[in-house]
């Protein structure tokens, strides 16, 4: 993930080196601080009469150096948040792009929860990271060097509080880093549990309503949140315990400086004004350690989010583009050759076995059976959702798997039984088949879905706004504007996967009869519960346990398939 900061090696430059200037600029300070002391009030040089003069020109030189030290740090401040917030900015949308690009065995095997916690929350954790690294690592690093360095030479002794008071406060670093580490991946994965409850009561509050679960999910989601807050406190009692424990040893650590000071100011070897510098300095040092203890968390939890993101980055879709883009001699064309499909998780249970279908240009072929059986998985194998398991389908002459995805779903329009629809207007809602449509396009396609009806009676028309997830909307209007989006795509193969299941039969037989005016060379393949739905059709297909137990027009179903027959009997005859 390191060549996202290669755009902005610039920033990740400059940014560490305004830091030490602001550094250097603090490290000088108890320095001239000392000959305040020493010379400006003590007079050690001059038999002990203060020079207030010195004073002023000393004092004037630090505040001269502290704005400058300003002007650095907030420059370093700029340049290292540019940098980190247009890193996070560039992984955060490629990370999207791959999300887009996963096929929806994958997708459910991250869960929605998860990735959305990885998009946002992680990719936020590896942001404080690279901010961390190239501010707050540079500048408490370059005060623990630099005020050893400082300090040292001003007497050799002092060096001898640092060799005591360093391995102590390594070996507490050390402790509570390794502790606290293991808990970061944990955290994470309580977020992605919480972000899953969450999402799951958002999509689905009327159902929670309906069926009176608004405590029950209460308690589910107050489980989740117990177990991440849990955590949390976890790696904050950690840490709660380090501070005390680290400020014993700075105060320790002073105390031994001031001693050590004093003895040697009594010897002469050492002036008051250094022992003021060499004390700035030992908690100079000794903070720059503890602040660093602190962006070692950051680092371990920006590492843990870090493997995080790669997952995603590093996951290659497992359904892959072909090389085939070229035009077809044949248009709307579908064949199914001796296929077989099982999902990935369960590859011992078949959904669909040996079925074979030929479906000619600008045919309607009705798909008919009972819940489960398979129709919906055969249609979600022409689009690519999934890939056979055996045999082959083919579009257009050409099998699924050797074209381009773009050029295969661009053949393709399909409108679900669960409509999605997107919190814009119902314009926009429509255009999504055809975003260069104009206005008498989108009219004319939802005219053709039979939604001009309710359209034409809202107040703003086209222009009025749908909530999220479509809940302003009737079950029938969603699928009314889904069915308007798929038939704006004007693509050569139409799919309704039980689309037409909230309309009226009226409603439905008008839609049927505009389709087949307005569109008859399109393909269409139908999905129905209801025998009303696909009557009409030039052929349907009955399926039975993932296999083709019948095929016909109606009139020949009724005589030959007792199944069918069946249906029939138990839905239209009275």
């Amino acid at each position: 993930m390191i060549r996202y900061l290669k755009k902005y090696r610039l920033f990740f430059i400059l940014a560490p080196l305004f830091m030490l200037g602001e550094v250097s600029m603090d490290l000088m300070q108890p320095k001239l601080m000392g000959i305040i002391v020493d010379e400006g009030v003590l007079g050690l040089s001059n038999g002990g009469t203060g020079d207030l003069s010195l004073v002023i020109s000393v004092g004037v030189k630090m505040i001269a150096l502290v704005l400058f030290g300003c002007f650095c740090g907030i420059m370093s401040g700029v340049f290292a948040n540019l940098c980190s917030q247009n890193y996070g900015n560039d992984i955060r949308k490629d990370a999207f792009r791959k999300v887009m690009s996963l096929s929806f065995e994958q997708t459910d095997h991250f869960s929605t929860g998860s990735l959305i916690t990885r998009v946002t929350n992680d990719i936020t954790q590896v942001q404080n990271l690279v901010m961390q690294c190239i501010r707050g690592f540079v500048r408490t690093f370059l005060l623990f060097a630099g005020g050893i360095l400082c300090m040292l030479t001003l007497d050799l002794s002092f060096g001898a509080v640092l060799v005591c008071a360093l391995p102590l406060i390594v070996i507490c670093v050390i402790f509570f880093i390794g502790k606290a580490n293991p808990k970061f991946v944990i955290l994470q994965d309580k977020l992605d549990k919480l972000n899953d409850v969450m999402q799951e009561n958002v999509s689905g509050i009327r159902v929670v309503k309906a069926y009176v679960k608004e405590d029950y999910e209460k308690g589910r989601f107050g489980e989740a949140n117990d177990e991440l807050v849990g955590t949390q406190l976890d790696v904050l009692l950690l840490f709660s315990y380090m501070t005390p424990i680290m400020n014993i040893i700075l105060n320790f650590s002073i105390a031994a400086v001031i001693k050590i000071g004093a003895i040697q100011v009594g010897n002469g070897s050492v002036t008051p004004g250094d022992v003021m510098a060499a004390i700035t300095y030992i908690s100079q040092i000794l903070n720059a350690v503890m602040r660093m203890t602190m962006i070692f968390q950051t680092v371990s939890r920006g590492v843990a989010s870090g493997k995080r993101i790669k997952e995603i980055l590093d996951c290659e879709p497992s359904i892959a583009d072909g090389d085939f883009a070229g035009e077809c001699a044949v248009k709307g064309k579908v064949e199914f050759r001796n296929v077989s499909f099982a999902y990935p998780d369960m590859k011992n249970e078949k959904v669909i076995r040996d079925f074979s279908l030929t479906i000619m240009p600008g045919e309607t072929v009705g798909i008919l059976g009972a819940t489960g059986c398979g129709k919906s998985t055969l249609v979600n194998l022409i689009p690519r959702f999934y890939d056979v398991t055996e045999g082959e389908v083919l579009v257009d002459d050409v099998d699924v798997r050797s074209y381009k995805l773009g050029e295969l779903r661009k053949k393709v329009a399909i409108a679900l039984q669960k409509s999605e629809i997107f919190s814009t207007s119902i314009r926009e809602n429509i255009a999504w088949g055809d975003p260069d449509a104009d206005d008498e396009q989108i009219r004319r396609a939802a005219a053709v879905a039979q939604a001009l009806e309710f359209i034409d009676q809202k107040a703003e028309g086209l222009d009025t706004q749908v909530t999220q997830g479509g809940h302003s909307l009737s079950g029938g209007q969603k699928q009314r504007v889904a069915i308007s989006r798929a038939v704006l795509k004007n693509a050569e193969i139409l799919i309704f996967d039980d689309t037409t299941s909230a309309l009226d039969l009226k409603t439905e037989a008008k839609l049927y009869e505009a389709l087949k005016k307005e569109y008859a060379g399109m393909t269409k393949i139908i999905i129905a519960q209801r025998v009303a739905s696909v009557k009409d059709a030039d052929r349907i297909v009955v399926i039975e346990n993932g296999k083709m137990a019948a095929c016909g027009s109606h009139d020949d179903l009724m005589e030959s398939s007792n199944i069918y027959r069946d249906i029939y009997d138990s839905q239209l005859k009275r």
